[in-house]
């Protein structure tokens, strides 16, 4: 990269950091209570809310790993949008309004509002801290892999660099000040991504560029996503991305932030609009990276696809603009998702495992910011979307059966629930730390054991599943004798005032 280029580079990354920064410190001001900290006093209206939920959605595995997977392998990379966008759906029918009506703060804090059962919530607590450091992981990989490519820089460099923006801005004003920071960061990269995809896509129907013709086998379905079993990973990925996003933490929590349940019914139907907006431009990116970018310069590293786009395709001042537009883009996208994890990640261990106050909040941040990014200086890098993947699938196979059956299935047992969380978390966890260590040999390679490693949901989330609703009917005598009351509070309007949210540090029960 020229010195012009990465000029532009640096004054883009910059100002989009100091956007962040200035921003959170506004949010930092209003900031007072432990419920602006951990759910921004339950006062963020739907629209605002949905452009900070799909602000902090929208990862670096939707920015870049989308795009570069689908300029790998063609149309069955489809299923990671198609995904993404449709786990939404789920979400706003099964989960969203009930949950916030429970008036709990936090995933474990429902679990025990539901099962009456103190164990089960600490067992939640354990499961929220593992979805959220995995999927915190590639966030910080993400940044280092970006920083590397535009600037040259050390993996380290832009890893440290993020995590320190990030830890700040949580430690310093919890939910009240990343809500603002996520909306906006929503729209800017809504942007980085649109007007780049548009130019192209325009340099693409003047014909200035004459690519190379699309193979048929990128075209057609059916080819899955490298390895051995291709139906197997598609269908796995579907299972993992239609489910996971009930089962995010960092996710749900945004739904405790709604004033009530019809204003997170809003916020659900109108965050599938804008990530379904969002996801047209990294398609479109990545058709046109196959097109226009050298495999040689992939690699392996398929997230590198939009970072090399705009250079490989416009020369000169066009090019370098559309390029550190892009990295703005892409540096938002690693702060906004990580700062919603960490909120989630410090909520849980603050609220559960601390006494809750304040400094107890800020504290958990600290620590819950340090180890993940510690962690994702030495484990393997994978794909973005890949690892990601996989942190969709531990959700798919733990929270997301633990809420839809608590929320919807009377018979469920703490029994129940602590066992299908143990045995989804241990199918679809061992997986997980198995891919990202690196321990999937060559002697895996191609049989079903590298399959189900790589794509676990499709085991782990039926047998979660299975072994609640199996567990629960031989223990029915532990039926919580208060289920009716729990039920009409969850699924009957507001307006009856039938419930009323609690003060942080109160019992569920």
């Amino acid at each position: 990269m020229d010195s012009r280029a990465s000029g532009f580079t640096w004054a883009a990354l910059l100002l989009a950091a100091v956007a962040t920064v200035g921003i959170g410190a506004y949010g930092v001001r209003l900031a007072r209570t432990t419920s602006d900290f951990l759910v921004a006093s339950r006062s963020v209206g739907a629209r605002w809310n949905a452009a900070a939920i799909s602000g902090e959605y929208l990862s670096a595995a939707s920015f870049l790993g989308v795009a570069g997977l689908i300029a790998k392998y063609g149309a069955d990379a489809l299923w990671y949008p198609v995904g993404f966008t449709a786990g939404y759906l789920g979400l706003l029918l099964f989960v969203a309004a009930p949950l916030r009506r429970s008036g709990a703060y936090t995933v474990p804090d429902f679990a025990e509002f539901r099962l009456g059962s103190v164990r089960l919530r600490r067992l939640a607590a354990l499961v929220v801290v593992l979805v959220c450091g995995v999927y915190l992981i590639p966030q910080f990989q993400g940044a280092g892999l970006t920083l590397r490519i535009l600037l040259g820089v050390p993996d380290w460099v832009g890893a440290i660099a993020v995590g320190a923006i990030v830890i700040g801005t949580v430690a310093g004003g919890g939910m009240r000040s990343i809500t603002f920071v996520q909306a906006f960061q929503y729209w800017l990269k809504l942007t980085a991504i649109a007007i780049p995809a548009l130019v192209l896509a325009a340099h693409f129907l003047r014909g200035a560029h004459a690519p190379e013709p699309l193979p048929a086998e990128w075209l057609a379905p059916g080819g899955g996503l490298g390895g051995a079993h291709p139906l197997f990973q598609v269908y796995s990925l579907m299972v993992a991305t239609f489910l996971g996003t009930m089962g995010l933490p960092h996710v749900l929590v945004r739904f405790y932030t709604n004033p009530d349940g019809r204003a997170a019914r809003t916020t659900a139907s109108t965050v599938i609009g804008l990530v379904g907006l969002f996801y047209l431009f990294p398609i479109l990116l990545g058709v046109f990276a196959r097109l226009y970018v050298p495999a040689r310069q992939l690699g392996d590293a398929s997230d590198a696809a939009v970072l090399l786009l705009p250079g490989s395709v416009l020369d000169g001042l066009p090019g370098e603009l559309l390029g550190a537009l892009v990295a703005a883009g892409a540096i938002a996208a690693f702060l906004s998702t990580s700062s919603g994890l960490l909120v989630s990640l410090a909520g849980v261990i603050g609220t559960d495992m601390l006494p809750g106050r304040i400094r107890d909040f800020r504290l958990a941040a600290l620590v819950s910011g340090a180890v993940p990014l510690g962690l994702s200086l030495t484990v393997a890098s994978l794909d973005l979307s890949r690892t990601v993947g996989l942190a969709f699938a531990v959700a798919a196979s733990t929270l997301c059966p633990l809420l839809v059956l608590g929320i919807w299935w009377r018979r469920l047992t703490a029994a129940g629930a602590a066992a299908g969380l143990v045995a989804g978390g241990l199918v679809s966890g061992g997986a997980t730390v198995v891919s990202v260590t690196g321990g999937v040999s060559e002697r895996l390679a191609g049989g079903w054991l590298e399959a189900v490693l790589s794509y676990p949901a499709a085991v782990s989330v039926p047998l979660a599943f299975t072994v609640m609703i199996a567990v629960s009917r031989m223990t029915r005598g532990q039926t919580v004798p208060e289920v009716a009351r729990i039920f009409v509070r969850l699924h009957a309007p507001e307006r009856l005032g039938l419930g009323a949210d609690r003060e942080p540090g109160q019992r569920a029960r």
